[in-house]
């Protein structure tokens, strides 16, 4: 196993969106859980020095580089955390691995099926070595869906034969938005698909134990042509409505994505991903019926859970609602008072816990690089199920997908 230094380095490729939060909760974690060791976040890294540079000031960030492959082989790093777009994941999680640095890499795993495979053994092998690897489906970190989980494993939902889930956001319906990297097929991989997809396909897998063996689907994009950035005002869109008359580029992933599966153990399930469900800002819902009971959780009032007992008698039977922030539900003790709810960011916080516990403890993360790739498999089978409008057995389809 590696030397722990004290306190554990921390590399940050990536200072976007996913970086910001990140980068907070590498800050965080340490002050609300006691993990074992500290993690200090002291390089970040991105293509622009003008903009590492801010972003370390933001953070309080000593040191700035502009080449990942600087990060990855020095000695001082101990966590290389993978923020980038999906064309990256690979070359930079498989150079950390070999050069024996924990990685944390943000979903979905990878860009192509094939990548996903070589990350997960390059994993595997290096797991030997101590050297630990996690992806980063924060959704599982969620108070609430934790507890379901937890319902689940304790026999409370019974047999599994339903899951119905979608994640629904509406930031691109705007035909006038630009074509920033997540809607180009080199840099993201998939649209939706790969972007929400994979967060409702890994919760109804690891919610229910179940694995996703087939899949009929449908993928759909809306608007085919959207203004350069380079022409629009930039990447935030900010301009994006008054361009009209922009040079236009092709949009190359999807903007929607539904399906049908089936599981291993024979439960029916439904998903749908979309970026064009005007209204729905980050509606992540998920819903599951057993032979015992059902629960069903949305990202927009992410402290409740719904549960429904099927063993009551029929005269009080009913859903109810369950305020997830007691100190006995699963992280909510490490924060407030009862009642007082948790974030979208306090996922992260919680993620980046599990993970640097898992490190100082010579433990297994997870979810593990084994998992992403599962979830890879899926979207490679939902792919290939639209492309050819037929049922796909999932783990079918060639790695070169």
């Amino acid at each position: 196993m590696p030397q722990l230094h004290r306190p554990l380095k921390v590399a940050l490729v990536g200072y976007s969106f996913m970086g910001s939060i990140h980068a907070q909760a590498w800050a965080t974690a340490p002050r609300f859980f006691d993990l074992g060791v500290d993690p200090e976040l002291a390089v970040v890294c991105g293509r622009s020095a003008d903009a590492a540079g801010s972003f370390a000031r933001k953070f309080l960030v000593d040191r700035v580089e502009t080449d990942w492959r600087k990060v990855v082989t020095d000695p001082e790093v101990d966590v290389v955390d993978i923020c980038t777009p999906g064309k990256l994941h690979s070359p930079i999680a498989l150079a950390a691995l070999e050069a024996g640095k924990h990685v944390l890499c943000e979903k979905p795993l990878a860009n192509s099926l094939e990548e996903a495979r070589q990350m997960t053994m390059a994993a595997e092998n290096a797991a030997t070595c101590g050297v630990k690897s996690m992806v980063g489906f924060s959704y599982r970190r969620t108070p609430a869906l934790a507890y379901a989980k937890q319902l689940v494993d304790n026999g409370s939902i019974g047999t599994i034969r339903h899951v119905r889930a979608a994640y629904l956001q509406d930031w691109i319906t705007d035909e006038d938005f630009p074509l920033v990297w997540r809607l180009d097929r080199e840099q993201a991989g998939t649209g939706a698909l790969g972007d929400l997809g994979a967060h409702i396909i890994d919760l109804a897998q690891h919610l229910t134990g179940h694995k996703i063996a087939g899949v009929s689907a449908l993928t759909e994009t809306f608007v085919p042509t959207r203004p350069l950035p380079s022409t629009s005002g930039g990447l935030s869109g900010t301009s994006a409505h008054s361009a009209g008359t922009a040079e236009r580029g092709e949009v190359t992933v999807d903007d929607a994505a539904i399906f049908l599966a089936r599981t291993d153990r024979g439960a029916l399930a439904t998903f749908e991903a979309t970026r064009f469900a005007s209204g729905r800002k980050n509606a992540l819902r998920i819903e599951v019926n057993g032979s015992k009971g059902s629960f069903a959780f949305d990202f927009e009032a992410l402290n409740e859970l719904e549960f429904y007992d099927n063993t009551q008698p029929t005269s009080s039977e009913g859903f109810r609602r369950i305020l997830v922030t007691e100190p006995e539900h699963p992280y909510a003790g490490a924060w407030w008072p009862a009642g007082h709810g948790l974030g979208y960011d306090h996922t992260f916080v919680h993620q980046i816990a599990d993970f640097v516990r898992c490190i100082a403890q010579d433990k297994t993360p997870s979810p593990s690089f084994r998992d992403g790739l599962q979830v890879q498999q899926v979207l490679a089978a939902v792919e290939a199920s639209a492309a050819g409008q037929q049922w796909q057995p999932v783990g079918h389809v060639p790695a070169t997908a």
